[in-house]
């Protein structure tokens, strides 16, 4: 019984996790992408839409391209 507590618990606290750091890359990019053409739109409709994976994919493949282009 005490490790099906701590399943829940575990699981709770990694689900409140991930939506805090999907939220922070929604907030990232709408704050620090160029609002040039679509690149903007088109990666909050990836996070958006793909949630934790999408804000991964934006984490991992789009911000540091735009911190190294950019420097923000």
């Amino acid at each position: 019984m005490d490790g099906v507590v701590l399943l829940v618990i575990f699981i709770f606290l990694l689900v409140i996790a991930l939506s805090a750091f999907w939220i922070w890359m929604i907030v990232d990019c709408a704050n620090n992408e160029p609002a040039q053409g679509n690149t903007q739109l088109m990666w909050i409709i990836i996070i958006i839409s793909l949630h934790w994976f999408g804000a991964l994919i934006y984490l991992l493949a789009r911000r540091p391209t735009r911190i190294r282009e950019l420097g923000r």
